[in-house]
């Protein structure tokens, strides 16, 4: 019944075509882990292989000339079509950390006198990593806060919120038009992640009045591994706002070598060094794929396969634990309890001041995972839900 159900899912899906537009290995496994990688579009193979024959292999260095003027429009598309975003806002290069120090020290440096910066606890590692130097370095104070709590925390000692559209751990989707309004009240910038929502679901930053963003390009555009990210900075914002790392990209009329530094207009003086064209090629037909679906309907789709995966593990002899708005379904699966193992465990918290996750009740067993080279230390924990017979495994870092 489940099969014939799925089946008739499939024979009036309206994007069934799409599937043509990338690699597909019919006999490989069910991909479901687009979050950590995008699959390969065909019209990328294409694209790569134009740039090394042809532009690389044929034009060599004169192929700048057409290289530079691809970054402002791989920008430009990636924001017309997937941000909403007006042309000259958005540059892509670098890595989400990179950018998101750039735009977090720039906000940082546009509300002296402020000495606290918000993130949520369960937002993303690397921006809470980042944040926590930039205070470090700056002597603020972080306050890692626990979800809805924002709205409250916000008072004339912020300079900057960051926080994540949508929550990697839960999938939750976070009210980015309100939560930024709310931000503004109080006088602070808020630099939004969206590394697990561009390519998934609608985003309008010009009409959300977001200040600033960042995302990277490898999971749903489908770019590819090391694809670069990109950046967002509202229009007004750009000529107040100097990033931390002057780079000759950066630079006003950057070939006349000049001997200081003197940043680009617009969106251009937050760029750095050399674009990655070998993987910069690949954002801008990762976003066409994208396009010619419509992330409208790539979003209705998402939410019918999240229904779908909820009924299935409704079904199932275990219920599911929840759903979430952003197109994840949380399910515990039956898995039969090791012998001799500890009592069953409560649920995750997370600790406000590490910003790591703590569990009540549980029973560490340290592991070491990684070569010997790199000497990364860590502990598993096991950890048993109740009923006694389902059970999940958890990895936090040691210390």
């Amino acid at each position: 019944m489940r099969r014939a159900g799925a089946e008739r899912l499939d024979a009036t899906d309206d994007l069934a075509w799409l599937r043509d537009r990338f690699v597909v290995d019919e006999a490989g496994p069910l991909y479901l882990d687009g979050n950590s990688l995008g699959r390969l579009p065909r019209a990328t193979i294409e694209a790569v292989d134009r740039l090394l024959r042809d532009e690389w292999g044929g034009g060599l260095v004169r192929s700048w000339l057409g290289w530079i003027e691809h970054v402002e429009r791989v920008g430009d598309q990636l924001g017309r079509t997937l941000l909403g975003a007006a042309p000259g806002q958005v540059a892509v290069g670098d890595s989400t950390s990179v950018n998101l120090y750039k735009l977090a020290a720039a906000a940082l440096d546009a509300r002296p006198g402020r000495r606290v910066v918000l993130t949520t606890a369960d937002n993303f590692p690397t921006d809470r990593y980042v944040l926590e130097g930039l205070a470090a370095a700056r002597g603020l104070e972080l306050r890692l806060l626990g979800p809805g709590e924002v709205a409250a925390a916000l008072d004339s000692e912020v300079a900057l919120v960051s926080l994540s559209h949508v929550s990697y751990l839960s999938a939750a989707v976070a009210d980015v038009a309100g939560i930024t309004a709310a931000a503004h009240a109080a006088g602070a910038l808020v630099l939004w992640d969206l590394c697990h929502s561009v390519g998934a679901l609608p985003v309008e930053l010009d009409r959300w009045g977001v200040d600033l963003a960042v995302g990277c390009t490898y999971k749903y555009v489908n770019a590819g591994p090391g694809a670069p990210a990109f950046l967002y900075v509202r229009r007004d914002l750009q000529e107040r706002l100097r990033q931390p790392i002057w780079g000759w990209f950066g630079q006003r009329e950057q070939f006349r070598m000049g001997p200081a530094y003197d940043p680009a207009p617009g969106i251009g003086r937050f760029a750095v060094g050399t674009p990655p064209m070998l993987s910069l090629v690949p954002v801008g037909t990762g976003v066409a794929v994208l396009a010619e679906a419509g992330i409208e309907r790539l979003r209705a789709r998402s939410v019918a396969l999240t229904e779908l995966v909820v009924a299935l593990c409704s079904a199932s002899p275990s219920p599911r634990r929840g759903t979430r708005p952003g197109g994840a379904a949380t399910c515990r699966w039956p898995i039969p309890r090791r012998a001799g193992s500890a009592a069953p465990w409560s649920r995750p918290a997370w600790c406000r001041t590490s910003g790591r996750p703590t569990w009540s009740g549980c029973a560490r067993r340290p592991r070491t995972l990684g070569s010997r080279r790199s000497g990364t230390r860590w502990t598993g924990c096991a950890a048993w839900w109740r009923p006694a017979s389902t059970w999940r495994w958890r990895r936090t870092p040691a210390g």
